[in-house]
């Protein structure tokens, strides 16, 4: 879990481009069961919080010292929804601090949705967790994102297929079948496509033993 590295300097947040976000306003963030609280985490934190494939990101509004809290799933446990009779439906959970996350330790944690959401966000958010096993992506710079590698080449002509038992094959069938496949067209911008000529005549019908017989 991660303080202040999820925020840009006009106060936006930071994801990764591959990461979609479900989000929420008027939440709030509260800690607790610290040692050594440490100034960022004392108060309550309003703002947004957003939920990605891999983590819930909250963003703070205003000028709080806490600017953005990044909770990748797989340092959170004991993640609970919360329907008290007065007052706001809340997420409650623990987190643990990560290497170089700015903190230590671990604490409890408490989203509250003033505004509602907190059952569809609190639903949501198990749900994708629980198919998360693994630690998401690194942070990256705001301005980057995962950059996808590029198709493979085009393998070159392909072997012609091979012929059922009906259809034996016959060394000018293959001939035909290999002047066609060295002669297709590949066009890198559509790689799952590869085009092949139609001006050239197909090869002649193969005719079963049982009916050159008859001719």
């Amino acid at each position: 879990m991660a303080l202040n590295k999820n925020h840009s300097e006009g106060g936006g947040v930071i994801v990764n481009n591959t990461e979609s976000i479900m989000s929420y306003d008027h939440v709030e963030l509260t800690f607790n069961d610290m040692k050594n609280v440490p100034e960022a985490f004392k108060g309550t934190k309003k703002g947004t919080v957003y939920l990605t494939p891999y983590r819930v990101i909250f963003l703070s509004k205003g000028k709080d010292a806490m600017q953005s809290f990044m909770m990748p799933f797989y340092l959170m446990k004991d993640c609970e929804i919360k329907q008290p009779v007065f007052g706001a439906n809340y997420i409650k959970g623990t987190v643990k601090a990560e290497a170089g996350g700015g903190w230590e330790g671990s604490a409890s944690y408490k989203l509250t949705f003033t505004a509602g959401g907190a059952i569809e966000f609190g639903q949501r958010m198990l749900q994708v967790a629980s198919q998360e096993f693994y630690p998401g992506p690194p942070m990256m710079d705001g301005a980057m994102g995962y950059v996808q590698p590029p198709p493979p080449p085009y393998p070159g002509p392909m072997e012609p297929p091979v012929s059922g038992p009906d259809v034996p094959s016959t060394p000018a069938a293959e001939a035909k079948a290999a002047e066609a496949a060295a002669s297709a067209y590949y066009n890198p911008g559509n790689p799952h496509n590869v085009y092949m000529p139609t001006s050239q005549p197909p090869p002649p019908p193969y005719y079963p033993p049982e009916d050159k017989k008859t001719q």
